[in-house]
């Protein structure tokens, strides 16, 4: 190295278009317009920082003008024809009038005048505007070089008159084989890890990574060690992130705590672990595919590394973790204690359960609710068996069907015992027939208060159906055992009259056979609502309900007409439903509302409020079942 040290970032600034990195696109469309004459009198060059539009410019404006290649920076500018303007410094309207006066000029030893006007953005809108005509219409001796990290921010009449070259980022691999080359010109020796710990951290602009290395080259001399590098240049290095994933893996808090602790008294910036760790959570799902590991920024090794730890994970596990992490480092930027928070983040992703955990869970609930699912089964098939059996006691002559109880509860045992494997319809008619004991045995009273008790129990049962209808673990609704043993006849129709016959006397009369006619043939909550309204007026047709709460005035009002056709059918006349709110006072618990009984129901019974909590049952409102 001599005396005079330069950067690195000015020392290896490339000179010709071949020299320029990854921006292949732009270079080989300016030298075909070279070659072919084709030259705009305008360019603008957009893209991140310290990707190469500046040094595009100069390589045009040398080649253009056939300057030496040596030749740059303030050299280029004593030129005289090629000129450097700052337009960060020189935004004015003044400034630009300066500028059109220049353009007059002609160069004095080339072909072109060429203004490179580095940040072109940063003028004012009326400096624009006086650039405007200048731009549109400039002496043929004149090229405009732009040069914008914004391009957004220029006026769109600008845009409109010049060529546009968006330069892109330049990726990883090229950013590492350019350093290498620099590492080898400059006797450096440095491993292919360090190399793409610069190359990650420059953020696709090779001036920074030029610029690390200088640093780096700084701090450890000609001999960089990984570790060393990681000191210098304040980064966390991937083996930390791989340890706290182990942490996180094995839900160890301890250890992870004792790693943040590390961190933060070695310096380290939060922000920059945890958009560390997000990258390194995200490079875990990725390797998950394993066919798009080419998206993974990193060395070979590091990628097998990704490869193996990926598999203590789910996708859905990284996702949530990809969350809770890009999620903090928004809440970090505004608490009050950043570490509080950076430990709560961390802690979170350690104790987080497993998408395997949970998918057990669920698993076990779903085996739960099919094994009630199956008793539930059972104990209709009882309950059917129970019923027959009344109906057999409740027929003309008794005597025969006591005598066949007895021998069937006799047998029935005896049969068990032989045979081993029986299906389940059969083991339910076999315990329904061991309830029911002998006559002999038992008093003749007792068949007829179980009979009593079975009655109660069903009517409760209705009762729940009716509030919440069919139950979602299978059970289905039975009809009434006393319409099984006595069949409802249908009534004679009576004959079409005017509604202004019916009465309200009559309407009273008729009323509970219009609800037992509903329940036939509405939907269970229309007809649970309708037991709790009564009539109160009938004039000219106009039938007035009485109803507690706004709900069931709309289920009425909603269904009226399908309500007045059924009432037809009891009183032979059409008349008109509307309903009233008027709350009974005398009787709170049919004035409170199906939420509130549902509550009220789930205190009264333990077991109804452990299925509520276990499957998270809710009220059914569904006026189509």
């Amino acid at each position: 190295m001599s005396d005079n040290y330069r950067a690195l970032t000015r020392t290896y600034r490339p000179a010709t278009f071949d020299d320029i990195v990854s921006q292949e696109h732009v270079s080989s469309t300016l030298k075909n317009a070279i070659s072919q004459n084709r030259l705009a009198h305008a360019y603008m060059f957009c893209g991140p920082r310290g990707v190469g539009k500046t040094t595009m410019a100069r390589v045009l404006a040398r080649t253009v003008n056939n300057v030496e290649e040596t030749v740059d920076g303030e050299s280029l500018q004593q030129t005289l024809n090629i000129i450097e303007i700052d337009a960060a410094s020189n935004r004015k309207v003044g400034d630009v009038e300066q500028l059109r006066e220049t353009v007059r000029i002609p160069p004095q030893n080339g072909r072109y005048k060429i203004f490179i006007i580095d940040e072109v953005h940063m003028l004012s809108k009326t400096a624009f505007n006086a650039l405007l005509k200048t731009l549109e219409e400039p002496p043929d001796h004149i090229i405009f070089i732009f040069a914008t990290t914004e391009p957004n921010k220029v006026l769109p009449t600008i845009l409109s008159r010049v060529q546009r070259f968006d330069f892109k980022r330049i990726g990883i691999e090229d950013i590492v084989s350019h350093l290498n080359k620099v590492a080898d010109d400059e006797n450096i020796s440095i491993d292919n890890e360090s190399l793409h710990v610069i190359a990650k951290k420059a953020d696709g602009a090779l001036r920074d990574a030029l610029g690390l290395l200088d640093q780096a080259i700084a701090f450890c001399g000609s001999d960089i060690q990984h570790k060393e590098l990681l000191q210098a240049l304040n980064v966390v290095s991937t083996e930390r992130m791989f340890d706290f994933m182990d942490a996180v893996e094995q839900q160890d808090a301890s250890r992870g705590l004792e790693l943040i602790n590390e961190l933060l008294h070695e310096g380290y910036d939060i922000q920059e672990y945890l958009v560390g760790l997000t990258e390194h959570i995200r490079n875990l799902y990725v390797a998950n595919k394993s066919d798009k590991m080419h998206l993974v920024e990193a060395s070979r090794e590091t990628k097998k590394r990704y490869q193996e730890a990926t598999k203590a994970f789910s996708e859905d596990d990284l996702m949530r973790m990809l969350h809770l992490v890009s999620e903090a480092q928004y809440k970090i930027k505004e608490a009050h204690q950043p570490k509080i928070q950076f430990e709560i983040t961390l802690l979170k992703l350690i104790h987080m359960e497993r998408s395997q955990d949970l998918n057990t869970l669920i698993s076990e609930l779903r085996l739960l609710k099919k094994k009630l699912s199956n008793q539930s089964g059972l104990t209709t098939a009882s309950d059917s068996a129970s019923d027959d059996d009344t109906d057999i006691k409740n027929s003309d002559d008794p005597t025969p069907d006591v005598n066949g109880k007895e021998e069937t509860s006799a047998e029935l045992p005896d049969e068990q015992d032989d045979t081993d494997t029986q299906s389940t319809e059969e083991e339910a008619t076999s315990i329904s027939s061991d309830e029911t004991v002998p006559t002999s045995e038992k008093p003749v009273s007792e068949p007829a208060a179980t009979t009593a008790a079975v009655a109660e129990a069903r009517a409760g049962e209705e009762d729940f159906d009716q509030l919440f209808g069919t139950s979602s673990l299978g059970r289905k609704k039975r009809s009434d055992s006393s319409k099984t043993a006595e069949p409802q006849q249908p009534k004679e129709k009576k004959s079409t009259r005017a509604p202004k016959e019916v009465s309200l006397d009559e309407i009273n009369d008729h009323w509970d056979d219009f609800i037992d006619l509903l329940r036939q043939d509405v939907p269970q909550m229309l007809y649970f609502q309708m037991q709790r309204l009564k009539p109160i007026s009938l004039k000219n047709g106009d039938l007035l309900l009485r109803c507690n709460d706004d709900f069931a005035q709309k289920i009425v009002e909603e269904n009226k007409r399908q309500l007045g056709q059924i009432l037809a059918q009891g009183i032979g006349a059409f008349l008109n439903i509307s309903c009233k709110v008027q709350k009974d006072k005398s009787n709170s618990e049919q004035s409170m509302s199906p939420y509130e009984r549902f509550k009220k129901l789930q205190k009264r019974d333990p077991t109804i409020k452990t299925l509520v909590e276990l499957f998270g049952a809710e009220l059914d409102y569904n006026l189509n079942r």
